[in-house]
């Protein structure tokens, strides 16, 4: 149990500095589900938190967030992994693959990838399957994915949000 709690505060810390990185550059920050009830009650620079997608496996999946900015027309999905001892979440991975380029509905997706845990090759993996579009077809051949670590998440919203 002690492994887990611990990966539970990681991974909720990973979250909370995406959110305030995000919050900084001037997003509103809100539940999706709350949002769609009525997006015309928010402004159009927005980080939405738990963001449902039917998975692969045609079951109900959600991710962290979901990224709209209207000024610098993104919508980005945002996955976040992290992995502070060994655990399970390194193979889970190539299902988080599979379900980026199959089933989740936007065309630009980030995974956050951190955390000393994942067992060796996992990320490299990761990063290697992106690059080379791995089992992409022309259904999903403009899918694009990004793989970051937290720092080099800060330096691509530094660079991105001027």
């Amino acid at each position: 149990m002690e492994k887990g709690r611990k990966t539970n505060i990681t991974g909720t810390q990973l979250e909370k500095a995406v959110q305030t990185v995000l919050d900084q550059k001037g997003f509103e920050i809100e539940m999706y589900r709350k949002w769609e009830k009525n997006p015309n009650n928010y402004g159009k620079e927005l980080l939405l938190k738990n963001v449902p997608f039917e998975t692969i496996y045609g079951h109900k999946g959600n991710t962290e967030f979901l990224l709209i900015s209207e000024k610098y027309n993104l919508r980005i999905r945002i996955e976040c992994k992290w992995q502070q001892s060994a655990g399970s979440v390194d193979e889970k991975l190539p299902y988080l693959y599979l379900n980026t380029i199959e089933a989740m509905p936007e065309k630009d997706i980030m995974i956050l990838i951190d955390g000393d845990g994942f067992k060796a090759g996992a990320k490299t993996w990761l990063r290697n399957a992106v690059q080379e579009k791995l089992y992409a077809n022309e259904s999903n051949d403009d899918t694009n994915v990004m793989v970051f670590s937290l720092s080099e998440f800060f330096t691509w919203a530094n660079n991105t949000f001027q």
